[in-house]
């Protein structure tokens, strides 16, 4: 099916205006669906920063609860026990035992030592391994070192005491240098308070396990781990942790790569101990809410894409159908349907609707008064080319009466007055340019008749035509001006050997005439140039010639039509008049007096 330029342009118009609004559209969503998203991802980030840090207070607040209790209890002990009494008194061995009665869910045992590494008393009761040094215990040489502060481990296992139910257990000691007193000499010796790291670890346990790939773990004041989710898999090797790096962060939110990933750190510190409470959220799980809304909002965007695309659709089709029908509307009007130009939609389109229906009436208005000047032009020329036909043919041709009556040749002047009474009728047809052919001949073999006359039977005249053409429509007086250059510029000196010969046929819908003689000739570039009236070419008699009978043809038949010339000297010249084979008729006759020429053809 082939699409019209009318269908495709109304088409290019509906795609273009599809095509802008969805566009426009798509920009709109893109730029507003990027500010969602980033202010979506902010709020995802900023919600999980605000979980992390009530997180990381959670932990640290317990973290610091036990250990602050821890403290506290050791502090009594000391304070009101240790420095008050004697080593030797059993109130300090019964004091710790108090102690570890009260607090034994979460501490795995308290001791003191001398600074000989000698135990004075422990809770509960137990006794030193004989290959452990005490002296050489980080726990202890902490304490001797920094005596201000309680010291902290890492967690390790239990392994100085020989205790079966402590063997394995895993602890975080807790270390002090203290005052004693034994008898009247001041001394200084370690309280040692081993903390069960299965409680620690068992809340923090807890903790991770509400996370999905977010994690907490804790770290010491050089980045050692004090505890992991994963410990075992670090102790295997399996995982790694950055922890040293981490470890060395500021408390507050980091943003970090580990291992090809990016990851936001919490860091928390845990008062008094050095310890910190590093909370991992991979970015992936920061943004997850983020990650949803961006596949809720791909599915939206496709979604509202093709429901704007059908929406834009059909506003472009109401907005160009009514360009459309206005288009529709002048093709009809430039075909010669109707004439009522469509002037509906916008008001634009009623305004340029408006514009181009007045546009066609002006334009009408001006095309008729075209033709009719047109028409008007032609009539005129048309009476002017032929008002040229030269008079001296009939004062000749009264003279040559007159001079028969008065040598008493009566018949002979009777029969040329009937020629010229012929010829006389014809030429005037009642005002009328158009006759038939069958006239327009008769007409010629009449003046040639009485120009035998007058030339004493110089030449002979011979008339040949196509009775299917014989009541075809023609321009009178074609002929009789051909027929007089023939005689005055081709046999008008030869004496009887002169031979002019008038032929009349149909060719393919077309008169056409043939006027030919054996006269003198010329060279065929003067006889081309005949029919362009050039000035440098001789004109005989009155100058009503070729190119007169050429230029009737043409104005009313059209440039196809006309005249065409051989000629070659010695031999003579060959006219051919050609013009369409119109039938003679009064309906066909007023148009052509109009000039305007009917569509049926012979």
């Amino acid at each position: 099916m082939k699409i019209s330029k009318k269908d495709k342009a109304v088409s290019d118009i509906q795609s273009i205006i599809t095509i802008a609004f969805t566009i426009s559209t798509l920009v709109v969503m893109i730029v507003l669906g990027i500010v969602l998203y980033n202010a979506f991802a902010r709020a995802s980030y900023e919600t999980a920063a605000e979980n992390a840090e009530n997180i990381n207070n959670t932990a640290v607040r317990e973290l610091e609860d036990e250990l602050y209790n821890i403290r506290k209890s050791a502090d009594a002990l000391y304070y009101n026990t240790i420095r008050e009494y004697d080593i030797s008194d059993p109130t300090i061995q019964n004091q710790i035992n108090l102690l570890y009665d009260a607090n034994k869910d979460r501490i795995a045992s308290i001791s003191l030592f001398d600074t000989r590494g000698r135990l004075i008393a422990a809770s509960p009761l137990s006794t030193v391994k004989d290959n452990v040094n005490i002296l050489s215990q980080v726990w202890f040489t902490s304490a001797i070192n920094k005596r201000e502060n309680y010291q902290f481990s890492e967690p390790h296992v239990e392994n100085i005491f020989d205790d079966t139910d402590s063997d394995y257990k895993w602890v975080i000691s807790v270390s002090k240098s203290v005052d004693i007193s034994d008898g009247s000499k001041p001394l200084s010796g370690v309280l040692l308070i081993n903390i069960d790291y299965g409680k620690i670890r068992r809340t923090f346990d807890e903790i991770n396990r509400k996370f999905g790939s977010q994690y907490i773990y804790v770290a010491g004041d050089r980045g050692n781990i004090i505890y992991h989710p994963r410990a075992r898999e670090l102790d295997e090797g399996v995982i790694s942790e950055n922890n040293i790096v981490e470890s060395a962060f500021a408390d507050g939110m980091h943003e970090d790569r580990f291992k090809g990933s990016n990851r936001y750190i919490l860091v928390d510190s845990v008062s008094y101990t050095g310890w910190k409470i590093i909370n991992v959220m991979p970015r992936t799980a920061v943004l997850t809410g983020s990650l949803s809304v961006r596949y809720f909002m791909l599915i939206a965007a496709l979604l509202t894409a093709m429901t704007l695309l059908i929406i834009n659709r059909l506003v472009a089709k109401r907005i160009s159908l009514p360009i459309k029908k206005l288009d529709d509307s002048v093709k009809a009007y430039e075909s010669g349907g109707s004439k009522e130009i469509y002037k509906g939609g916008s008001t634009e389109i009623r305004h340029l609707g408006g514009s181009i229906e007045k546009s066609f009436i002006e334009i009408d208005e001006l095309m008729k008064e075209a033709v009719t000047n047109e028409r008007d032009k032609r009539h005129s020329e048309m009476a002017a080319l032929q008002s040229q036909i030269n008079p001296h043919f009939l004062y000749n041709t009264l003279d040559s009466i007159t001079w028969m009556i008065e040598g008493e040749k009566n018949d002979e002047a009777v029969d040329m007055i009937s020629q010229l009474a012929k010829l006389l009728r014809i030429s005037i047809s009642k005002g009328r340019n158009i006759i038939t052919v069958g006239d327009e001949f008769t007409h010629a073999e009449s003046y040639m008749n009485i120009q035998k006359v007058r030339y004493k039977d110089r030449f002979t005249a011979e008339f040949s035509l196509d009775e299917r053409i014989r009541n075809c429509c023609t321009v009178k007086l074609l002929i009789q001006p051909l027929l007089e250059n023939s005689i005055y510029y081709g046999v008008s000196e030869y004496d009887g050997d002169g031979l002019i010969s008038v032929k009349g046929e149909l060719v393919d819908h077309d008169v056409v005439i043939t006027v030919s003689d054996n006269g003198t000739g010329m060279e065929q570039e003067y006889a081309e140039k005949i029919l362009t009236m050039d000035e440098k070419v001789a004109k005989h008699g009155n100058g009503v010639g070729d190119a007169n009978v050429n230029n009737r043809i043409k104005l009313l038949f059209g440039e196809n039509y006309g005249l065409k010339i051989k000629s070659e000297p010695d031999v003579g010249t060959e006219i051919t008049i050609i013009f369409p084979a119109i039938t003679y008729n009064d309906e066909n006759r007023a148009l052509l007096e109009k000039g305007i020429v009917p569509e049926d053809r012979l």
